[in-house]
């Protein structure tokens, strides 16, 4: 069983920068995918981004503002957010799986969950 924990959100204006963390209780080098998606009110869990070993991958509406990284010596992953928009506020979501998939976009691919860390941006 893998335990991740998010840290990092908040609240912060239009424009503005945030790092969200991911915590893993275990070496991360035996989690092939970790990923992040986020879940606005009302709405369903989307994807965000996600990290492959080298390759990364982003939902079209993030990329060139966010970025993944991992740091499998301290087994977190990170993501980020820079150029923030009051639509991308949500709660941020930490997932990962052992499972060597090309699904990286769907909740389905990830066995393991954070319990989520608040992001509010505001215009």
């Amino acid at each position: 069983q893998v335990q991740l924990v998010e840290s990092g959100g908040g609240l912060v204006q239009a424009g503005d920068s945030l790092r969200l963390s991911c915590a893993a209780s275990i070496r991360t080098f035996s989690i092939y995918t970790m990923g992040w998606f986020r879940q606005a009110p009302g709405k369903e869990r989307e994807f965000v981004a996600a990290m492959a070993w080298s390759s990364t991958y982003y939902a079209d509406s993030v990329k060139g503002r966010f970025t993944i990284s991992r740091d499998y010596a301290k087994n977190t992953q990170a993501l980020q957010m820079n150029g923030l928009k009051p639509e991308d506020t949500a709660v941020y979501y930490c997932a990962a799986t052992h499972r060597v998939t090309s699904n990286y976009a769907l909740r389905l691919s990830y066995d393991y969950w954070g319990q989520g860390t608040q992001v509010t941006v505001s215009s």
